[in-house]
């Protein structure tokens, strides 16, 4: 089978943006806040948005199963306090919930966290243990970021993520480090933030010790890894530098790439540098780049595609369409063969 460990509810409907745009508009007027209650979306109304989308290029690309989680851009932790990022993820990880309960053999839902500027990551933990326990999660988002694009928050490696990672490792659930919106000028969202996110936590990660500490923790780096795979020497130079063991003993039994690379040539790269056994299939569909290459005449975010044409051996591709997700993420793997797969 082929699992895509990285897919966002893009497609949700108009009324989830109509109420957090109430819900934003009532940090200067309290008077106009809306309830949780007031925001009413039908199962139908689920299976329209989902069917014609998701659905239809999953069953197009032969994609078996999509890990799914919020929209990544709607996460915008940077707005409002924590209790904003609270009402705000409860009601987001509900509606991947009813989407993975509507399909449960297409979808297994992941949840964001109501991070928020400057804000302890402790305040997580009661939103990540409903999600697990109550909805069945089987990954997090995590943002390295909460500000937006201005990097205020200390790196992963502090301790003061530490109360996510022991209860990460409790569920033994992992987690996909990834952004949100960016409100730096500077740093265009999807084409800029999103990269460097990826490049600048595997850094972090380099330069700490955090997996001394988590030696069962696991994290997934999107998007491919951002700069990470096309300046793999520059990395193992530093981590020379740093003292630090090589890569592959570093950090490859705990961080994973997903396959979100848009070209023919860029995937070959990841293919030739990354171990397959740290490669997990994805797409991010319907996401950042939605449109057909006209150099192909297929969507660039058809990765089966680029993964097909990569001439991996028949184990290395049967390890990043399942078996690594199955690994990485064994509370989908429990749910799996719950269902017989």
């Amino acid at each position: 089978m082929i699992i895509d460990c990285h897919g966002h509810y893009t497609t949700a409907p108009p009324a989830l943006a109509a109420w957090r745009d109430q819900q934003i508009a009532s940090l200067a007027d309290p008077g106009v806040k809306p309830a949780q209650a007031d925001l009413r979306i039908s199962d139908d109304e689920l299976r329209e948005t989902i069917e014609p989308n998701q659905l239809r290029l999953m069953d197009e690309r032969g994609i078996d199963l999509t890990i799914f989680s919020p929209r990544a851009s709607f996460m915008a932790h940077h707005v409002g306090g924590f209790e904003t990022s609270a009402e705000w993820a409860a009601i987001c990880n509900e509606l991947c919930h009813r989407v993975s309960t509507l399909y449960p053999e297409r979808f297994a839902p992941a949840a964001m966290l109501p991070q928020s500027p400057g804000v302890d990551p402790a305040t997580c933990l009661p939103e990540l243990t409903r999600c697990v326990e109550e909805y069945g999660a089987v990954a997090l988002n995590l943002n390295p970021d909460p500000s937006g694009g201005h990097w205020t928050a200390p790196p992963l490696t502090d301790r003061s993520w530490y109360p996510i990672y022991e209860r990460m490792v409790e569920y033994d659930i992992p987690a996909m480090v990834h952004v949100s919106t960016s409100v730096n000028p500077a740093f265009h969202t999807t084409g800029a933030h999103y990269l460097n996110a990826d490049t600048t936590a595997f850094m972090q990660l380099v330069q700490g010790d955090l997996f001394t500490d988590f030696p069962t923790l696991r994290l997934v780096i999107p998007h491919g890894g951002g700069a990470v795979p096309y300046h793999w020497g520059r990395f193992r130079g530093l981590a020379m530098a740093l003292g630090k063991p090589e890569l592959e003993d570093h950090l490859l039994g705990n961080v994973f790439f997903d396959t979100c690379v848009y070209h023919q040539p860029g995937s070959d790269l990841l293919f030739d540098v990354i171990p397959a056994r740290n490669i997990l299939f994805a797409s991010e569909m319907i996401g950042a780049v939605r449109s057909v290459d006209p150099r192909t005449g297929h969507h660039f975010d058809d990765t089966r595609r680029y993964a097909e044409a990569a001439k991996l051996s028949e184990e290395d591709w049967a390890a990043i369409r399942e078996h690594n997700a199955r690994a990485v993420y064994p509370r989908l793997d429990a749910l799996l063969k719950g269902q017989g797969r």
